[in-house]
């Protein structure tokens, strides 16, 4: 019997392909796409979730990534690849673990990172549970990264010792596209459950092998955009919620008023754009004050620090219990630089042995040796 794969089908290059490829390999393949606004939908053979049904596209502002044409895409190619396709409803989890986290983050001045916890909340659990119930061993997606299962060797008291596989997450061989630094909270559990059939494939690649399977989607270009916001930016959407924003002071590192901000939710640090004063010289976002309602702003210079504190932290093998150097990442464009992590009482220390530009709370730092991902938690203070 062949074992049973249930791929996140986006409607993109990425997941078709990671579809086709699993249905090459000899799986049995069912696609499910996600979807943030599908209303009455249900589950094949009467289990009752929220799987297939009738979309309404009532929503105009629906994301692009799982709207009517992107879910119209996957069915294609589903249909191409001779696969099952059903449609899942993700609006609650999506709401209560990703918007929520969104909104309440930027009212305290930091700026999140929502596909860190769409992986975390929606793709590798919620989803992965729904796959699980489907029957299927694997859920796989198209993300740009490699899973390794390699032996350890654990002592038993009666039988000497014997070997159990764990699992190891690496960076992707195209390391242009490389998302393991949105895949860091993964667990031992969930890594053996899924697959990730584009690790070793660059995009080039990828984008060949959608027309060597001749399927439509082969030429669209990728989202780029956070789902949920839609093709507006980030400020429209808190304003969409009725989320309370106060206009206050842009003052300097004294103090020294230069300016008025429009609310301290809709600033970043390290932003140059926008700030709206002139100096002569380029500003910069240092810090935010929720409490005071003010921005810190000053020369470039100012925005790089060293030290920072990391909570929530998750180590994907083994806990760091004592000093290490390892390289670390501080967002998704920043290339890992060396730093030392140190265990603190329930977070870490992380300095870097050079200063940073614009380490920002909110934002994942993710801790690297070599292609190897041990782990990485949400950056919570600057310290030095």
């Amino acid at each position: 019997m062949k074992e049973r794969v249930v791929v996140a089908m986006s409607g993109g290059v990425d997941s078709s392909v990671a579809a086709a490829l699993l249905k090459k390999q000899g799986y049995e393949v069912i696609g499910i796409t996600m979807c943030f606004s599908a209303a009455d939908a249900r589950l094949p053979d009467g289990q009752g979730s929220a799987f297939g049904g009738n979309l309404s596209d009532s929503l105009s502002k629906r994301p692009s990534c799982c709207g009517m044409e992107a879910i119209e895409d996957a069915r294609r190619v589903a249909h191409k690849l001779g696969i099952r396709h059903y449609v899942v409803d993700m609006q609650v989890v999506l709401e209560k673990y990703v918007i929520r986290n969104f909104c309440a983050e930027y009212l305290k001045g930091r700026t999140p990172n929502p596909c860190v916890r769409c992986n975390q909340y929606i793709k590798f659990d919620a989803l992965l549970k729904k796959a699980l119930a489907l029957g299927a061993t694997y859920l796989a997606t198209g993300h740009y990264a490699r899973i390794y299962k390699v032996p350890s060797t654990l002592p038993n008291r009666q039988a000497g010792k014997y070997q159990v596989p764990s699992y190891q997450l690496k960076k992707a061989k195209d390391v242009t596209k490389d998302q393991s630094y949105f895949l860091y909270r993964l667990s031992q559990k969930q890594l053996k459950q899924i697959i990730f059939p584009l690790g070793n494939y660059t995009k080039a690649r990828v984008r060949q092998l959608a027309k060597e399977f001749r399927l439509h989607i082969a030429e669209k270009s990728g989202s780029q955009e956070i789902c949920f916001l839609s093709g507006i930016n980030y400020r429209e959407f808190l304003k969409s919620r009725g989320t309370k924003i106060k206009p206050g002071f842009i003052v300097d590192k004294e103090g020294n008023v230069l300016g008025k901000h429009q609310g301290t939710a809709f600033y970043t640090i390290g932003q140059r754009e926008g700030i709206g004063i002139a100096r002569g010289f380029p500003l910069y976002v240092q810090r935010i004050e929720p409490k005071t309602n003010r921005i810190f702003v000053g020369p470039k210079g100012q925005v790089y620090k060293s030290a920072f504190l990391v909570k929530n932290v998750n180590f994907i093998q083994k806990q760091i219990k004592k000093k290490i150097a390892l390289k670390v990442k501080i967002r998704y464009n920043h290339k890992e630089m060396p730093a030392e992590i140190r265990p603190l009482a329930t977070k870490l220390r992380v300095c870097f042995r050079k200063p940073q530009f614009a380490i920002t709370p909110g934002q994942s730092a993710v801790f690297y040796d070599k292609d190897n991902v041990l782990g990485g938690g949400i950056i919570d203070k600057v310290v030095g």
